[in-house]
């Protein structure tokens, strides 16, 4: 399967939606953010924006999924770090970073077939199967590492599973709604820094 180019960047899980709140799966499905998740989105933004103080610039752009939770979570980034006198990042949507399609599963609560829709290759019915979509999420990565500068990855948690691993990295990790993540590879392996400053 696809490895990661071993260039560091930055990752984002959007805000979090009912259906977070609930334990469903939701997949393609787009479910906004609730009232929760939009607090979680400007939460993460004042944290990203703070970093670009004194003329830091840790990313130098933000490449989102096209699903309101994520896309509307970059735009609270975006917006916070433009707002705090940070630059005007450009926001790129990439329809390759969508969440997983889970097929018959979605909307249902996210249950025994999981752990097997990982690990054995056992696929729902109409869903992605996990290689497929490691495929998918890594390529789409490695496109945007392939240039200069280091992105901001906004998107969904069981996408980032999957870019868990192409880093070589324990894979059923459940990634916390809106804690921005910074990713450095070594030559001991990928580290995953998470960001949460206090007071903010």
């Amino acid at each position: 399967m696809p490895k990661i180019i071993t260039k560091p960047y930055w990752y984002l899980r959007h805000g979090e939606t009912d259906w977070n709140l609930r334990g469903l799966s939701q997949g393609r499905t787009d479910i906004p953010l609730n009232a929760t998740g939009l607090a979680q989105a400007s939460r993460a933004g004042r944290i990203l924006a703070d970093l670009f103080r004194n003329g830091e610039t840790p990313f130098d752009r933000i490449i989102a999924s096209p699903l309101s939770r994520a896309l509307i979570t970059a735009e609270y980034t975006r917006d916070a770090i433009r707002h705090s006198g940070g630059p005007d990042l450009p926001l790129i949507v990439d329809p390759e970073l969508k969440e997983v399609c889970f097929g018959i599963q979605e909307g249902h609560p996210m249950g025994e077939w999981y752990d097997p829709w990982i690990e054995d290759g056992y696929t729902p019915e109409g869903a992605e199967s996990f290689a497929t979509l490691q495929a998918r999420a890594v390529n789409a990565v490695n496109r945007t590492l392939e240039d200069a500068g280091t992105p901001l990855f906004v998107a969904h948690g069981a996408l980032f599973r999957s870019l868990r691993a192409g880093m070589s990295l324990p894979v059923n990790v459940r990634l916390p709604n809106a804690v921005p993540l910074y990713l450095t590879p070594s030559e001991n392996g990928w580290s995953i820094l998470p960001c949460i400053p206090e007071n903010v």
